[in-house]
């Protein structure tokens, strides 16, 4: 997912809580590792030098594929409506996110950066939204709605009126006693 998109389209893997990949054919699998691993510029160089892209691949091919980077832990430690908590820098949620700019199937827009660092209260943890592509109500957990901070539009799509609530996992933010 590029980094400008707006949440809306992972909704269903926000409902489902944790990324789970169905199984992949080998080639599928390379394709995932290329655009996780590599930035654009090594992989238009790929593009350009078979060479180069033959040695990643046989490289790649006898390694076991990369899902998501590693999480932190709660410590069971639940966020709720008034909690005051810290947005953890960028530089932690980068280190959360995998290649397509999620962690746990929640995606991190560029518009939230502004945010890393701030302190902002809980507006409430949520149990459920509706999912407007399918018009079903899902279910989740770890995603937290914070006080007035809202999507502005992204740039890919330019400005949008709508004032959507952010999505955040309980993983980029910290509570503060």
């Amino acid at each position: 997912m590029d980094q400008n998109e707006c949440q809306f389209p992972c909704l269903r893997d926000i409902a489902e809580g944790n990324v789970k990949l169905p199984p992949q054919s080998l080639k599928k699998r390379v394709q995932l590792s290329i655009k996780r691993n590599l930035t654009p510029t090594q992989i238009k160089a790929l593009h350009k030098n078979a060479t180069v892209a033959k040695k990643y691949l046989f490289k790649t091919l006898g390694k076991e594929m990369p899902v998501a980077k590693v999480v932190p832990s709660l410590s069971g430690v639940r966020l709720k409506a008034g909690d005051t908590v810290r947005v953890r820098t960028m530089e932690e949620i980068d280190a959360m996110l995998n290649g397509s700019r999620k962690t746990r199937g929640c995606a991190f827009m560029d518009g939230m950066e502004r945010y890393c660092g701030t302190t902002q209260r809980v507006l409430k943890s949520m149990e459920r939204f509706v999912d407007e592509r399918e018009l079903k109500v899902k279910k989740c957990n770890g995603i937290i709605l914070l006080e007035n901070v809202m999507c502005e539009g992204v740039t890919a799509f330019g400005r949008c009126d709508r004032c959507c609530l952010m999505f955040w996992r309980e993983e980029w933010l910290e509570k503060i006693e």
